[in-house]
């Protein structure tokens, strides 16, 4: 009898492990902006960063209503790729959302950008120049050798045509994926992570690690006249956090030690303003982890857990739901 309920207790433990593990994020599939005019932002990936178009449909009815938390949208959604990460653009076509605000800086928590990995920074930067992008940096800045962690790494920060926060970053020998050494031939590489602002790097860990599953890489703490010229934020000393899933982008956690954060992120958010990005994540089980997030008092911009039949005939479970900064994580499974 004692051997059965050994047995039991260790085939419980199995089972909860199983089920845990089945609502990890296993890939880090796309980042997603919400546009104002699809036209010209294809235009820009495309001819100023060298983005494919790979994908452009609308969407439409009520179970993309319950999914986005917008009654009768109707929506233009194009994927653009870069190297093997993508980016997925969507403009609203019924309504639409609000602009990004004029003042708002990095250290603001709904900040969140993309980082594309270039092969040559001069080269990268005279390209923007080429094409009149609008700065955030006062120009691109190399991480000092004091800061161990990112001795090296070029960054550069600046707007899309919705003033959109995107960067560009250089990795040295020894720097960054082993991967972003031996992509050749190409200025614009792929995507390397999302970063987002953050007010605390603990919860922002528990939310990532702790329930979805993404693990946490390394950290870095950067200060310095170079990171307060890249970020525009006078005095910026930051903690950065990186974490990353077993395929995709990573996420990079950006918490202001000083000045502090910004503005909170606006609690009247919509998926249809312009500042809203959502990262999609796929996991094995969609269900089990809407369950596990539930009781730990996060935001779902969804109505529960949606299905989703696309165009093409594919079906798929997903939600949005917010972490404690805000930021929308569309989670999705592979579908059928």
């Amino acid at each position: 009898m004692k051997q059965l309920f050994k047995n039991f207790i260790v085939f419980a433990a199995i089972l909860l492990l199983h089920c845990h593990l089945a609502a990890q994020v296993k890939k880090i599939a796309a980042i997603g902006i919400t546009v104002s005019d699809m036209e010209k932002s294809i235009q820009f990936y495309h001819d100023v960063l060298d983005f494919k178009k790979i994908s452009d449909q609308e969407l439409y009815g009520e179970a993309y209503e319950q999914l986005q938390g917008i009654f009768g949208l109707r929506m233009r959604v194009v994927r653009m790729q870069l190297g093997d990460e993508e980016i997925e653009l969507t403009d609203y076509l019924t309504g639409g959302g609000r602009s990004i605000p004029e003042n708002m800086m990095s250290n603001d928590l709904a900040f969140q950008h993309i980082a594309i990995v270039v092969n040559d920074m001069d080269k990268a930067y005279a390209a923007l120049r080429k094409h009149m992008v609008m700065h955030v940096s006062t120009g691109p800045q190399t991480i000092p050798a004091s800061n161990i962690a990112a001795a090296g790494v070029k960054a550069f920060y600046f707007h899309d045509p919705d003033r959109h926060n995107l960067e560009l970053i250089y990795f040295p020998k020894g720097k960054g994926q082993p991967k972003w050494q031996t992509i050749k031939g190409r200025l614009f590489m792929g995507i390397d992570h999302t970063a987002i602002a953050v007010s605390n790097t603990d919860n922002s860990v528990h939310f990532y690690e702790g329930l979805l599953g993404i693990m946490r890489k390394g950290d870095s703490w950067n200060m310095g006249m170079e990171q307060a010229h890249l970020n525009f934020v006078e005095g910026a000393s930051l903690h950065i956090t990186g974490l990353r899933s077993s395929a995709g982008p990573g996420i990079e956690f950006l918490e202001y030690l000083k000045p502090g954060p910004g503005k909170a992120y606006p609690a009247d958010s919509r998926t249809d303003d312009i500042w809203h990005w959502q990262t999609r994540l796929v996991v094995d089980d969609v269900e089990s982890l809407y369950k596990k997030l539930q009781p730990e008092g996060y935001a779902f911009i969804s109505k529960g857990i949606v299905s989703i039949k696309t165009n093409q005939g594919r079906e798929y479970k997903a939600f949005i739901v917010r972490d404690a900064d805000g930021h929308a994580m569309l989670v999705t499974d592979n579908g059928k």
